[in-house]
């Protein structure tokens, strides 16, 4: 039982981290790639996506967590 919930719980991260770089990397990262670093914009625009995208599921996981509907 104890490995299903670790596959499970597994899973779930695997899901957060492909969702999470899916969608910060579509809306900061340029399509034509110039340079093969991030410049100072899509560097910064990538750091608020994350911190966005990581506030926003805790807020739902502690939403759920108590089971109150969302406001």
């Amino acid at each position: 039982m104890a490995s299903i919930c670790s596959c499970i719980i597994y899973l779930i991260f695997t899901l957060f981290l492909f969702r999470l770089t899916h969608t910060c990397f579509n809306k900061c990262i340029e399509n034509k790639y110039k340079e093969s670093e991030l410049n100072m914009g899509e560097n910064s625009c990538i750091d608020r996506c994350v911190s966005k995208y990581w506030q926003v599921t805790n807020l739902v996981g502690q939403l759920l967590g108590n089971n109150r509907p969302p406001m």
